[in-house]
């Protein structure tokens, strides 16, 4: 994991993020269409629904961190998604996303169990699982991205969660994948 730097207490911290990666071939067309609405962040952040947002970590911690993660992945089990239309956060922030149809439950209770343990922080927003598409960029460029994927949708299986990591660069990186057992009779 590349470092942030030291904390103010001088230890090694890193930033993580803990997301459902939204698989090919959807996860490149949402990056192009991300970029086409101006997003600076189109090719820095990979299409994803969160489940830990940015979170900073002392790297000591990070094995603590993985044991946790593999417990609830062990817990878990593959679930539908259904990626459909779009909505957004304005005016409390300049954000439009492609709405989770299917698998919203799934999602609220993966991330509860993620943000347990080594994990626990208080949010500033209640938990809504989203992807995405536009963010901070002009009004004008939220309406397009709101009016052209409302009709946008994807369907696919999730068998897992993946930690991220925030490079020195601003790229945030896949650093290990969680993947849940196969479902009972599958």
């Amino acid at each position: 994991m590349s470092a942030a730097g030291p904390s103010a207490g001088g230890e090694e911290v890193g930033t993580i993020g803990i997301a459902v990666p939204v698989p090919a071939p959807y996860d490149a067309e949402l990056t192009r269409w991300r970029s086409d609405f101006g997003d600076p962040l189109a090719d820095r952040i990979p299409p994803h629904v969160t489940l830990l947002p940015p979170t900073v970590l002392p790297l000591a911690e990070l094995d603590v961190v993985r044991a946790h993660l593999r417990a609830v992945a062990a817990a878990a089990q593959p679930f539908p998604m259904h990626l459909r239309g779009t909505a957004t956060f304005r005016p409390v922030s300049p954000v439009v996303f492609v709405q989770v149809a299917r698998g919203i439950s799934e999602c609220e209770l993966l991330e509860a169990a993620v943000r347990g343990g080594p994990l626990h922080r208080e949010l500033a927003f209640p938990y809504h699982p989203h992807v995405t598409v536009a963010h901070d960029v002009d009004e004008a460029s939220l309406d397009r991205a709101e009016r052209t994927l409302r009709d946008w949708e994807a369907t696919f299986t999730v068998t897992g969660f993946c930690l991220y990591e925030h490079g020195e660069d601003g790229v945030w990186r896949p650093r290990e994948e969680f993947t849940f057992p196969l479902a009972p009779g599958g």
